[in-house]
């Protein structure tokens, strides 16, 4: 795997996303994730996965280069809805998988940990979707899963004004379970999951699958709304303009178009 390392620990997994400097999703990551989790469900010596990220970053969010080079509208459909089978593929994994997040978990990168059963932060990681700042939208589930753990109102706000929040609000709003101080985040990521390593994988795996039943009917349909919008968006003029701009770290000229 050329950005994931995994090592086991008793019988947990650590998965550890290492592409510096932001540990930012391309579409090879993914697919490494994506394999890596398959085999991962099949080894009877893992009973719990967690991910987290080598360096200052958690994960900053999905490889914003790449965006360039997705020429039609197509493309962007088809790369939001990859990205949202992952995220579903992840929450649906018969074993639970805690993400430790510190630094940052922005756009695909909180996208990914929301996909995930259990998010442990650090008090000062910084938490959001800063999509809209690019003249895109969130593609990866991120309009969906967002709001049923803040609520609508501060989903909206966080995702319109593109300002993140730090891991004390996650855990005040519902975003994650607990922060701690950056230095003790692994080793309380680890105690949680041991003492989740300890019980019967049968009784594991059957609540996992249970909490499907407490979604909404409109999840599904939600997300395919997404990405529809998502490619719509991304095929604009002000979606050019952000992403160029954000390659070219000044601040994009929207225009409306």
């Amino acid at each position: 795997m050329a950005f994931l390392h995994a090592q086991i620990e008793g019988k947990i997994a650590v998965i550890t996303i290492n592409r510096p400097p932001a540990n930012a999703l391309s579409q090879e990551l993914l697919l490494e994730l994506d394999e890596m989790l398959t085999e991962f469900s099949t080894n009877d010596d893992v009973r719990v996965i967690v991910i987290r990220g080598e360096g200052k970053f958690f994960c900053a969010g999905a490889d914003i280069r790449e965006f360039t080079t997705i020429g039609s509208q197509e493309k962007a459909y088809e790369l939001a809805r990859n990205g949202q089978q992952l995220m579903d593929k992840i929450e649906q994994y018969p074993k639970p998988i805690i993400a430790s997040i510190h630094g940052a978990a922005l756009g695909g990168g909180l996208e990914l940990a929301m996909g995930c059963h259990i998010r442990l932060v650090s008090e000062n990681a910084i938490l959001g979707l800063p999509e809209l700042s690019l003249g895109i939208i969130p593609g990866f589930a991120g309009t969906q899963r967002l709001p049923k753990y803040v609520g609508e109102q501060i989903a909206l706000e966080m995702m319109i004004t593109s300002e993140p929040i730090s891991g004390t609000e996650a855990c005040q709003y519902g975003l994650a379970l607990r922060a701690f101080p950056e230095e003790k985040l692994f080793e309380e990521t680890m105690k949680l999951a041991e003492k989740f390593a300890s019980k019967s994988p049968a009784s594991v795996k059957a609540v996992i699958n249970l909490l499907k039943y407490t979604k909404t009917e409109q999840f599904a349909e939600g997300i395919e709304q997404e990405a529809k919008w998502f490619s719509e968006v991304f095929r604009t003029e002000d979606a050019k303009e952000g992403i160029q701009a954000f390659i070219e770290k000044r601040k994009p000229n929207f225009v409306g178009k």
